[in-house]
């Protein structure tokens, strides 16, 4: 085992989330460690034009990321190029491991470790995502104004993401593979009474086509087997994501999804000196200045909670994170 490196805040992922924690815990002098994962920057990197970041008309997501990475290492945040493999919460300091066997201790942990959109897993898909292809109707859906889109999925996200879409598409296809929908009964009813949206039944994507950009998508009915080729702008998937809660799995307190529980108003999870930020809590929002926001709330309450750790702290983490 190799020697143990120590830091007074370890912080998992290098999303907006990961690295606004590491300015906002370098600020305190704290002398945070950053240990960016397998995606440096996470979901943004493979994003193309992002218009909703503050301070930015429009800004390509990995330039964004590289300024966020910049900015970090400038103040302070010492980046290591890893990937944590596993992490045990059981004992203090806190123990976290990389793949290649090398050892973090840390006295807390912020997990901004992100989530990942579930895919359709064709060839095509991932070739045009970014060029037509995407998982976020409220990043994305502006480029498409006065045009054609489709949705998959069948949960109140699918269906939420088509009534998004109105706002700026002409007209929105719902792709479901069954003949009934899982989203909520509220949210069928808007959906069948918008007059631009049109529910593609017993359906599913098999090629979407596009050189540059997405032209079209083929369907085919799972129940006759016929395919047809629906001419599009873009395709938004929207059946779910995973969120990267396996270093805590058994160790912090889980919602049914996977997501990690933190208390009210705060980052603090249900293991004292350990926060989390960003997607792998926020199953509602995830967008990239909300995922900020939250860095610098762990960032903050981490300082807090290293400053005296003392038995209402750890009791509000452990009581409100009860699920």
């Amino acid at each position: 085992m190799s020697i143990p490196r120590h830091t007074p805040v370890l912080i998992i992922g290098s999303g907006p989330a990961g690295y606004t924690a590491g300015v906002y815990a370098a600020r305190a002098a704290l002398k945070p460690m950053l240990v960016q994962g397998m995606q440096p920057g996470g979901q943004l990197t493979i994003t193309t034009d992002v218009e909703n970041w503050p301070g930015d008309t429009s800004v390509l997501g990995p330039e964004l990321m590289a300024r966020m990475e910049a900015q970090a290492a400038e103040i302070g945040v010492e980046l290591v190029v890893d990937t944590i493999a596993q992490l045990d919460l059981s004992q203090r300091p806190f123990l976290a491991t990389g793949d290649g066997g090398a050892v973090y201790t840390a006295d807390a942990v912020i997990l901004a470790t992100g989530a990942q959109a579930r895919w359709l897993g064709l060839e095509s898909e991932t070739r045009l995502r970014g060029f037509g292809v995407s998982a976020c109707a409220t990043c994305d859906g502006f480029f498409y104004r006065g045009r054609t889109v489709a949705v998959v999925g069948g949960g109140n996200s699918a269906v939420e993401e088509a009534l998004f879409l109105t706002n700026f598409a002409e007209k929105v296809y719902l792709i479901h593979r069954r003949d009934t929908l899982r989203a909520d009964r509220t949210n069928q009813q808007r959906l069948f009474a918008h007059p631009r949206i049109e529910t593609i039944w017993n359906s599913a994507v098999t090629e979407v086509i596009g050189e540059s950009d997405v032209t079209a998508i083929d369907l085919v009915d799972l129940t006759t087997d016929a395919v047809r080729r629906l001419p599009v702008h873009g395709l938004f998937v929207a059946i779910g994501h995973h969120p990267a809660t396996e270093l805590v799995r058994g160790q912090a307190v889980l919602d049914d999804e996977g997501y990690v529980i933190t208390a009210p108003d705060s980052t603090a999870t249900s293991i004292p000196g350990v926060f989390a930020a960003g997607d792998v809590r926020d199953k509602i929002f995830r967008q990239a200045v909300t995922s900020a926001a939250m860095g610098c709330m762990a960032a903050l309450e981490a300082e807090r909670w290293l400053a005296g750790p003392g038995l209402a702290e750890q009791g509000m983490a452990e009581t409100a994170c009860v699920a």
